[in-house]
């Protein structure tokens, strides 16, 4: 395996077979490529593009560069994975109302990235929880308990995580055939039975146009099934937060009242019962949409769902009644001040991705990603379409360390939010479904 030949038939058109994949995946791995030889490659890939029988390559050779985790248990594993939204709280909900259906759910998360809020930040914010376990306590509690949602470890797809270092650096993140490979090559090293893939579209979603959605929605689901990862993909509105709270440790109070029946917002709703039951359907857990659905629902309204919540977290060092009282454990900013809108009117339009840089601008994210993430900042009853806002609705709650936070935090949200004028139409939830 010669790197640069390889980079000099991509850089040409040409088609790369598996061995060439494999041989330079091997060798990003194992040091033989050097960081300016996998940059030329990349550079390349975004370019000239690849087919999907290229993509299937890389991503059984990014597979392939670490552990596969294999599973001997009772029932399905299966999964969910979520290209990144604002107030996307879906996770938390899905993998135990699944385990609660006898599935079983390893959920390696990402950190927030840009606006978006990230999985793995959220588990953090609850107190003792251990978000980065070994893998033998990770596969302990995904046999015992049915789900575990942890952090991505080195151990799994390590040529990932170097090559997409060097995209981050060299303006080649957007490449439909490198994204790709970059989310599926963890879930196949996951060991999975089945997929269910959330594409997010809209203003606050990185495909903000429903054809550069549907493109990566059918590019995931081609070259998953062509690894032999049975994968559907819903594609999702992100034209607006998906819940009323954005934040660490706001959404995951959040989930709790979901899973609790607390409060249920309609649209948080339909997207995770929508995703669960594509999973259920994978893992034969359902014959039918109606029958999964009711079974999710059984889940819910029994306590069951909430119940595996609750036991993940205390198997992984979190509270043992977190479930029961959320804010005796999770930690609340000291400054809660309601935003209300320059002048009043109805929610005609939301800049959604203004709303997530509100959160990293409170500190509940990350502009590089060395930064600390603020568990306890963010936004909480943020307004919807449609809605009369002013002195007695406000925007929304913001949660803040400081007036000056709260100042900012301000200004900014008051310009995410368009009042008056001609109103966007809210779309459903869940704008389309792609199969093989």
């Amino acid at each position: 395996m010669i790197p640069q030949e390889i980079i000099r038939a991509k850089r040409d058109g040409q088609v790369l077979s598996d061995n060439d994949i494999g041989g330079f995946i091997a060798g990003l791995a194992n040091g033989a490529v050097t960081e300016g030889q996998a940059a030329a490659f990349a550079m390349a890939v975004y370019f000239q593009g690849m087919n999907i029988a290229e993509r299937v390559a890389l991503t059984k050779a990014m597979r392939d560069s670490g552990t596969v985790l294999n599973w001997d248990l009772p029932g399905p594993v299966l999964d969910k994975h979520s290209t990144g939204g604002v107030g996307d709280t879906v996770s938390l909900m899905l993998a135990p109302m699944v385990a609660a259906c006898g599935g079983y759910v390893p959920m390696i998360s990402g950190r927030g990235l840009g606006h978006t809020g990230g999985t793995y930040d959220k588990m953090e914010s609850i107190p003792g929880y251990v978000a980065a376990p070994t893998m033998t306590k990770f596969r302990s509690v995904v046999g015992k308990i049915g789900c575990a949602i942890i952090g991505q470890t080195p151990d799994l797809a390590p040529a990932d995580k170097r090559l997409y270092g060097i995209r981050d650096v060299t303006a080649t993140v957007e490449s439909i055939g490198l994204i790709t490979a970059s989310i599926l090559s963890k879930k196949l090293a996951a060991g999975l039975a089945g997929l269910a893939m959330d594409v997010k579209c809209g203003n606050g979603a990185f495909m903000a146009t429903l054809p550069a959605a549907r493109e990566l929605a059918r590019s995931i689901v081609e070259v998953a099934t062509g690894a032999g990862l049975p994968t559907t993909a819903l594609i999702t509105d992100m034209n607006r937060p998906l819940a009323d709270a954005a934040g660490n440790a706001l959404e995951v109070a959040y989930a709790i009242d979901y899973l609790t029946g607390v409060r249920r917002d309609p649209r948080t709703h339909e997207i995770t019962m929508a995703l669960c039951t594509e999973m259920l359907l994978h893992g034969k857990l359902a014959r039918t949409p109606k029958a999964a659905r009711a079974r999710l629902q059984a889940a819910l309204d029994s306590g069951a769902a909430a119940e595996k919540f609750g036991q993940m977290v205390v198997a992984l060092g979190g509270p043992k009644k977190l479930v029961e009282r959320p804010w005796q454990h999770l930690e609340r900013a000291p400054l809660q001040v309601a935003v209300v809108p320059a002048r009043g009117g109805t929610v005609s339009a939301i800049d959604t991705r203004a709303v997530g840089m509100v959160v990293v601008a409170l500190g509940g994210g990350r502009t590089r990603p060395q930064d600390p993430v603020d568990h306890a900042v963010g936004l909480t009853e943020l307004a919807g379409h449609g809605e009369v806002v002013g002195a007695d609705r406000p925007l929304a709650i913001v949660h803040a360390r400081t007036q000056a936070q709260v100042d900012e935090a301000t200004t900014l949200l008051r310009a995410a939010y368009r009042i008056g004028g001609k109103q966007t139409k809210a779309n459903d939830p869940v704008l389309d479904r792609i199969t093989v």
